[in-house]
């Protein structure tokens, strides 16, 4: 009796299953209109970035000038995110970077429960295909999602917290940090930029554990 011969699946066939399942996730994401945000939008904003990155970034969700793009974090606040990426020698082509919700709620007040309750099927897809190593929540909106605290961003950011075992920061969103504008010792911009280079740190430790320093998840 011939032994019967197990499939073995090969890393090309993995990546177009994976490519696969993105391409329908983004279709997903983009055709979503299960709830009011979908009435008021311009453009779904689902994110950009590297989708094999260690290194995810999730906001709470896109304001007026990612809804005129569909795009994240292309404002102000997005500009601001790049400058800091760059100062620690983070290129913003090689991360993922999200929010919560994917549609701007309006007048960019804080997204509902029910809102990030219908988005967060999204957000955890995202996360299971780009399975990152870290994830930095930028805010208090998607570190109290994820963390799920009452605690305040200004207690909880910089520390280190797990995720359902991925490591997680919390650090200030851009657009606070447009708001203080003091770059003195302790200051918002100062605890930033401490916590970007310990999460700059991090990554690298993990890079050169898993690919010999490439940024890419594989």
């Amino acid at each position: 009796m011939m032994e019967e011969k197990r499939y073995t699946p090969t890393l090309t066939s993995i990546e177009k299953a994976r490519e696969k399942a993105w391409g329908k996730l983004l279709e997903d994401i983009t055709t979503c209109e299960k709830c009011a945000l979908c009435k008021t939008r311009k453009h779904v904003v689902p994110g950009e970035g590297a989708i094999k990155s260690l290194l995810m970034f999730v906001g709470e969700g896109p304001g007026f000038d990612e809804d005129e793009q569909g795009r994240p974090f292309v404002g102000k606040a997005g500009q601001l995110l790049t400058k800091i990426l760059k100062a620690a020698d983070i290129s913003r082509k090689d991360v993922y970077i999200t929010n919560v919700v994917k549609c701007r709620p309006p007048e960019n007040r804080v997204p509902t429960i029910e809102e990030m309750m219908v988005c967060n099927k999204y957000l955890e897809a995202q996360i299971a295909l780009i399975q990152p190593a870290i994830i930095v929540c930028l805010g208090n909106t998607p570190t109290k999602w994820f963390l799920k605290t009452s605690e305040g961003i200004t207690s909880l950011r910089g520390q280190w917290f797990q995720w359902r075992g991925i490591d997680l920061m919390p650090l200030f969103h851009p657009s606070y940090l447009l708001r203080n504008d003091s770059r003195r010792k302790g200051s918002p911009k100062d605890l930033t930029w401490r916590d970007i280079r310990v999460v700059k740190q991090h990554l690298d430790e993990l890079l050169e554990k898993r690919n010999g320093g490439h940024i890419e998840n594989v």
